[in-house]
């Protein structure tokens, strides 16, 4: 795939007569999350007729469409223009602050994934906590953010055994990645907190609390303030906190 996405050449590769993506690379990167994200808001700005949704990953960006109503071609020729073209400017995304509670009950791997990274667990919060992130995607389970920027240092491997569930709203890392979880469910990467927050809450409005292109800030929180925060998620407030600027 690499000589195929090298460079300005992305791919187009159908799926089926009613989807189709392109693809920009194959590797988790700050500036390929950036072009998915550009391409796909100059993309849908164009409104074409016939198009359902669009959903950006990490590398790529699938176009749905009714082929019924939908010109390809057209299609077609507008996702080469825009993808081919070099656009490094991010969307602007909402800024998030979203609190957190680590270690405990509320993050079991704390422990072990500061001793793989060889800090102390205070330590650990802190470089977590530090970095804004950005929302790469959102899927696998309704709401489920991936966010991009996590420190290095705390990569791990993923479990060798997945768990078979892990509570809803989990703070958690996987590889080089780390996430905000939304329902409960199995999960092989390494739980370190847990927020309030329901990135997924049918009948809230929005149900779907983040999207790909925001921006998020953890707020580490006592399990006090969490037990607060949580009563109040549970009704439907949004608990994560716009920020401005």
């Amino acid at each position: 795939m690499q000589e195929e996405c090298d460079g300005n050449a992305p791919v187009i590769r159908y799926l089926g007569d009613s989807a189709l993506s392109v693809e920009f690379g194959d590797r988790i990167d700050a500036g390929l999350v950036s072009r998915v994200h550009a391409f796909d808001a100059a993309f849908n700005e164009l409104r074409l007729a016939g198009v359902v949704e669009t959903v950006p990953t990490y590398r790529a960006t699938t176009v749905f469409f009714d082929p019924l109503t939908a010109d390809v071609g057209e299609i077609e020729a507008t996702v080469l223009r825009l993808a081919s073209t070099n656009a490094d400017v991010r969307p602007s995304g909402q800024l998030w602050e979203v609190p957190v509670t680590y270690g405990r009950d509320f993050g079991i791997d704390l422990k072990d994934v500061a001793a793989h990274a060889g800090m102390s667990p205070r330590d650990l919060i802190e470089a977590h906590a530090d970095p804004e992130y950005l929302v790469a995607m959102v899927g696998f389970l309704p709401g489920f953010s991936y966010l991009c920027g996590l420190d290095p240092r705390l990569s791990m491997p993923r479990r060798p055994e997945p768990r078979a569930r892990i509570p809803a709203s989990s703070i958690s890392i996987g590889g080089q990645q780390t996430a905000i979880g939304s329902l409960e469910g199995p999960s092989g990467w390494h739980v370190i907190g847990r927020t309030p927050a329901r990135p997924f809450h049918p009948g809230r409005m929005p149900e779907f609390l983040f999207k790909p292109g925001d921006r998020i800030r953890f707020r580490p929180v006592s399990a006090r303030e969490w037990s607060e925060l949580d009563r109040g998620a549970a009704r439907g407030a949004l608990v994560a906190e716009r920020v401005d600027g």
